[in-house]
Order: structure tokens, then C-alpha cells, then sequence
């Protein structure tokens, strides 16, 4: 039954996230963008990380969604500024994805599977006590410079965007 959700899940991952690339419409593509941000945390949820499934929907399909429609609108980028010719590198790099799916799909097939162990889980802390121990104790100094950057980032970018609009407003 995994199997199932897992190749739903991983379909429309893939036809998503190519209506992001090919929609000539950025609010579109943001659209397709969220739908595939969902189907993500979908993924994580079979997987059985439900914190990572939460993340992805609160800080991804959220914050940084939100932002990048944000920036599209006070850009105002139109489709035309979005796109170049680049229609034969994407060939082939399309050329290349396939045949490397289709031979891991084959190697697969050919390894004989060994036979699964019974293990029966061990009671203790879950995904998200793991990830608030590590972060909160072993990670805690590159956690606080990363917020610290992007601090940094927000502020040098509302500079820029006001410095922009009263220029042109003059």
C-alpha cells in the first residue's frame, strides 16, 4: 500500500514541479510550485517524519512561497523577462534523467532482495524530539549564524526595494 502513495506522490512531484518551469506565468508556476510543496510533505508523512511534513508545509509552502510571490509582484516580472532559449540543453538533460531512472528501475529488478528482518521498533523519542535535541545542543551556533544571515539578507533587500520605489517614484 506504500508503494501506491509513493508513486502518486512522486508523480505529481514530477509533473508539478515541470508546470514550474514550463508556465509562462509566474503566479501559475507559484501555483504548481504549492501543489508540489504539498505532495512533498505527503512524501514525508510515508516516510513517517511528520515534523519534516510540517516543516515543509509551514516554512516552505508558507514563508517562502508567499515570498517569492511577493517578489514576483514587486518585481513585476512578465513572462517574456522569465525565459530564454535554452530548449535543447533541457533535452538533454531530460534525455539523460530518463535513461538514468530507467536503468536504477532495472538494476533494482536484477538485485536479488534479501529477506527483511523482523524488527519490532524501540520504544524512545520520536523524529521530532531527535531534531530539537540536535538542533537546540549540537547545532545551536549555526542555527543562530543562520538566522543572523538571513536577518541580514531581509534588511539589505527592504533597503534595496525602497531605495528602487523612491527612485522611481522621483
Amino acid at each position: 500500500m506504500d508503494h501506491i502513495f509513493f508513486f502518486y506522490f512522486a508523480a505529481v512531484i514530477a509533473m508539478t514541479s515541470l508546470l514550474v518551469v514550463a508556465l509562462r506565468n509566474p503566479v501559475y508556476s507559484a501555483l504548481a510550485l504549492l501543489i508540489m510543496f504539498f505532495h512533498v510533505a505527503g512524501l514525508y508523512v510515508t516516510l513517517h517524519a511528520e515534523f519534516l511534513a510540517a516543516v515543509q508545509i509551514v516554512v516552505y509552502a508558507g514563508a517562502i512561497l508567499v515570498l517569492y510571490l511577493f517578489v514576483v509582484m514587486l518585481l513585476s516580472v512578465t513572462s517574456e523577462e522569465r525565459y530564454h532559449n535554452q530548449l535543447p540543453v533541457a533535452g538533454l538533460l531530460g534525455v539523460v534523467l530518463c535513461t538514468e531512472i530507467i536503468l536504477l528501475f532495472f538494476q533494482s529488478q536484477a538485485t536479488a532482495s534479501a529477506p527483511a528482518a523482523s524488527v519490532d521498533p524501540v520504544a524512545g523519542p520520536g523524529n521530532t524530539e531527535l531534531i530539537g535535541e540536535a538542533l537546540y545542543s549540537t547545532y545551536l551556533f549555526p542555527f543562530e549564524v543562520a538566522s543572523l544571515i538571513l536577518l541580514v539578507a531581509m534588511i539589505g533587500a527592504i533597503i534595496l526595494a525602497k531605495k528602487d520605489i523612491h527612485e522611481r517614484i522621483q
